[in-house]
């Protein structure tokens, strides 16, 4: 598709176009929810294939009815198939798509690279938009996701506003512009969507496949060199607040993005009704002070007769902002503007609890008489609901309905009902929230209750006639369906009560209990004509009934009935014979040096800070050149200094044996970030280990091999990967377990892969910094002090497990499991299959445990020893608290 720069003007134009908003709908009642309270657009999703598996979703069977009814209303409606899907499930995906191409979907939102290209297979017009699983977060990801066939991205949570200008900057001059989509307000996942494995570590539930156990909501203890660090009741310390973007929403409109999306598909349709009504009003003034809107896009409007304010703070009570009173109450760990104005450690985690509290109420001054007395910093009535928060959310809290409410001042007393409250758990200094508010319940369950439409969308009409010819009305809805009625009696002249453009205004704007409302009129009449009231009433009717007809049309998209998802299938290809050989990713020079002792002919590294990257690869570089006798009389001991210049290209192609040592990048790559990846490039390695989209540009001239955050989960994803970017070698997504392996390596050239049979599972991996937020006071990394480099740290979660944190160049976080996982009972079998190259990965371990965990996969390879003796021996000997890992059958 052609970029069109109208499409997302530049940060700098003066014209600005309303963004879609785009809201979530977990069931029919979410649907109705959505689009009865402004929604542009709608996502869910299906049973299968989807990211909130826990969501009670829509089915196949669902999908006629259901898009009938959004475009019947003006909406769209767009599919999550935003998980990984594995080799075996490609034949039910293909039907799946299948089926939501004919049934008129708008697009559907994908995280698979391979689903993309399936799609294309499948259908060359059929919309997809590239999900934030992606981990879209730079110029780079969007020109990939435009090479899959993508027509719109969304971008991480993470990208702020200076970023999300910076991107859509950058590619509208690459001539590469997409339509942008951000996440606007709902639930921050802690870790990189796409990037987080720890519900897979913890417990076989992978995120990537809609299954994420929300680990980031539980307590963790900080350890720093060995203690355990006092942060007083900071215990949720990677639980994030929740996005609100309603604060910076000019400016969210001014970048140009597209769709502002709202999370929430697990939610009640209460939420959804709530939040998709704050931000239609809100984004609607702000269009409204920016510009005019386009005559071809009016604005959605509102039927003046149910227009019923929600009740809300601030009415006439002083007590704050209505809107955020509403968005507290639909649901909330505290509201935060995110990334969006930039990284704030300090802000975006209060690591006070991690569940939804609420509106604030106050603090307990007072306990008598089974009432309490509270300073009120919100409103509250009989009937709502409250709990008292002692400063222990993970302990039962205590909580009910208030009875009564008696104000004195600026405190109030309530009363509860005989026996609701268990009075030795309340205490004075205990805070209030306001979890319940069933007023505003009960309004927003009407705003879309009944089959008669609340929210309706405007219609232009264009009038014209003669005496003597038919009255003809041309209509025309904002998203450009065009209907035209004629009176079935003539036109006459008016001897009294012409038809003006008032009297047109009257007759035609009588829209109530459809889903539209009149927006221009324009009256081309010349002279005094009329028709009777009641012709002008049917043409009324007639103009709605065509424009609903018009509306209630499936798309129909381009679907070829001949192909299949097995043409997109890799060719095989012969393997080369090759020994099993052990790879290894080290972390640390002492390890690149146990590493070397260790004979190992392959070596990763991935440091904190890539400047050290050119000591490991002389290191390496030395080892050889003693182990050659020859290169090494060459050079001599007093020149020493010109190994420091040697690059790969210095040793004889015949000499095979000498180590080689291949170095990785941070996972995430933002605007502004590639001097890093400079830095790791001038270390002048043999290869380089690529995990994102810009690091395949950038590094594209060289030996690469991708890493597990490509996500390569089935062949189709891998024959891209492999082809496109030339990868030597690809590293099976972590989310497979060996069943699930062993079906990717049966449909590829085995030689593509290499396997990870031991690592401490990368969990979190964050813009949100741990070191900085609670062992600092300061923001961001330009003064926060650099604890990370003073302290080595760990968070203890609750079973006693301490999980390994460590930063990288760009002062993200990654937390790795504590507990070492190992597929070795299966390397035997995928020996059989045909893998030659396993990996081994090391955190902080010390060098004699590095030598000593080669030695025994070493063993393991040769045949030594068996999977299971190694996995007993490790867990014995190193007391590495080895666990079986994510290749364990499930």
């Amino acid at each position: 598709m052609k970029a069109d720069r109208t499409q997302t003007p530049s940060p700098t134009s003066l014209t600005f176009k309303r963004p879609e908003l785009l809201a979530p709908a977990g069931n029919w009642d979410c649907a109705k929810a959505a689009v009865e309270n402004g929604a542009d657009a709608i996502y869910f999703g299906l049973d299968r294939f989807n990211a909130r598996m826990r969501a009670q979703n829509f089915t196949e069977a669902d999908l006629p009815k259901l898009m009938e009814f959004l475009h019947r209303r003006g909406v769209k409606g767009y599919v999550t198939l935003n998980t990984l899907i594995f080799p075996k499930e490609l034949a039910e995906a293909q039907q799946y798509l299948r089926t939501i191409i004919a049934a008129g979907v708008d697009a559907v939102i994908v995280q698979d690279v391979g689903i993309c290209r399936l799609i294309r297979h499948l259908s060359p017009d059929f919309p997809i938009h590239a999900s934030t699983q992606m981990t879209v977060t730079s110029p780079a990801g969007v020109e990939f996701a435009k090479s899959l066939g993508c027509q719109l991205v969304v971008l991480a949570r993470e990208c702020s506003l200076k970023e999300i200008n910076k991107i859509q900057q950058q590619i509208a001059e690459k001539n590469a512009s997409l339509p942008l989509e951000v996440f606007v307000h709902g639930a921050l996942c802690v870790a990189y969507s796409g990037q987080c494995l720890t519900s897979e570590a913890l417990g076989g539930r992978s995120a990537n496949r809609g299954e994420c156990a929300q680990a980031c909501r539980m307590t963790y203890e900080l350890i720093a060199d060995g203690k355990t660090v006092d942060l007083g009741d900071r215990k949720y310390l990677l639980s994030p607040q929740d996005l609100a973007g309603l604060e910076v929403l000019p400016e969210l409109v001014k970048t140009g993005v597209s769709s502002l999306k709202i999370e929430g598909r697990l939610k009640t349709p209460e939420y959804v009704a709530n939040v998709t009504r704050v931000y239609r009003e809100a984004l609607d003034r702000i269009m409204a002070e920016l510009q005019e809107p386009h005559p071809l896009t009016p604005f959605p409007t509102r039927k003046s007769e149910t227009q019923t304010p929600l009740p809300v703070a601030g009415r006439g009570g002083g007590w704050g902002n209505p809107e955020r009173y509403n968005l507290e109450m639909a649901f909330s760990r505290g509201l935060h503007t995110g990334w969006f104005r930039g990284i704030n450690n300090q802000e975006l985690v209060h690591a006070r609890f991690g569940k939804k509290r609420g509106v604030y109420l106050g603090e307990v001054t007072r306990i008598r008489n089974e009432q309490v007395t509270v300073r009120l910093s919100a409103p509250i009535e009989p009937g709502d609901g409250v709990v008292f928060d002692c400063g222990r959310p993970s302990a039962q809290e205590e909580g009910g309905r208030v009875y009564g409410v008696e104000l004195r001042g600026e405190d109030a007393v309530l009363t509860f009902g005989r026996g609701d409250l268990n009075w030795r758990r309340v205490h004075v200094g205990d805070k209030i929230w306001k979890t319940s508010d069933p007023k505003l319940d009960r309004q927003l369950r009407q705003s879309f209750a009944g089959d008669t439409p609340q929210f309706q969308r405007s219609i232009d009409l264009e009038i014209y006639g003669e005496v003597g010819q038919p009255l003809i009305a041309i209509a025309r809805d904002e998203l450009g369906h065009i209907v035209q009625v004629e009176s079935a009696i003539p036109l006459a002249e008016a001897h009294t009560k012409p038809l003006t453009a008032e009297r047109l205004q009257e007759q035609f704007g009588r829209l109530g209990n459809t889903p539209f409302c009149l927006g221009v009129l324009t009256n081309n009449l010349k002279s005094a004509l009329m028709v009777p009231v009641s012709e002008l009433n049917r043409m009324r009717r007639e103009i709605v009934a065509k424009l609903e007809e018009l509306r209630s049309q499936p798309k129909r998209w381009q679907l070829h009935s001949n192909v299949s998802f097995s043409d997109l299938l890799p060719a095989q290809e012969p393997a080369p014979l090759a020994s099993p050989t052990l790879i290894v990713l080290v972390r640390n020079l002492k390890q690149v040096e146990a590493a070397i002792q260790a004979g190992i002919q392959t070596i990763y590294c991935e440091f904190e800070d890539p400047r050290a990257y050119r000591e490991a690869v002389q290191l390496v570089r030395r080892k050889h050149l003693t182990q050659n006798s020859n290169t090494g009389e060459a050079f001599g001991e007093g020149n020493s200094h010109r190994i420091e210049k040697l690059s790969p290209k210095c040793f004889a192609p015949t000499t095979q044996n000498f180590p080689k040592i291949w170095v990785a990048p941070p996972r995430i790559t933002k605007p502004g970030e590639n001097y890093i990846l400079q830095q790791v490039r001038d270390c002048d390695a043999d290869g380089y280990l690529v995990r994102n989209y810009d690091q395949l540009q950038f590094f594209g001239e060289y030996r690469c091999i991708g890493d597990f955050s490509l996500n390569v989960a089935n062949p189709i994803t891998a024959d891209y990967f492999k082809q496109q970017y030339k990868l030597e070698r690809l590293t099976a997504s972590y989310d497979l377990n060996i069943s699930q392996l062993e079906d990717l390596l049966v449909n590829c050239p085995r030689h593509w892969f290499e396997v990870t049979i031991h690592q401490h599972m990368p969990m979190f991996h964050m813009e949100h910094c741990v070191f900085c937020a609670f062992l600092s006071a300061g923001t961001d990394y330009t003064n926060c002090g650099r604890p990370c480099e003073k302290y080595e740290v760990k968070l203890r979660d609750r079973v006693g497990t301490e999980h390994i944190l460590q930063a990288d160049a760009g002062c993200r976080n990654t937390v790795f499991n504590g507990t070492a996982q190992t597929g070795a009972e299966y390397v035997q079998r995928l020996i059989e299959l045909g893998v030659s190259n396993f990996r081994i990965e090391f955190v902080n371990e010390t060098a004699n445990q590095v030598i000593e965990t080669i030695q025994r996969y070493r063993q393991l390879l040769q045949g030594e020893i068996t999977g299971s003796q190694l996995w007993r021996e490790l867990k014995l000997q190193n007391q590495l608290g080895v666990t079986r890992g994510p290749l364990e059958k499930k």
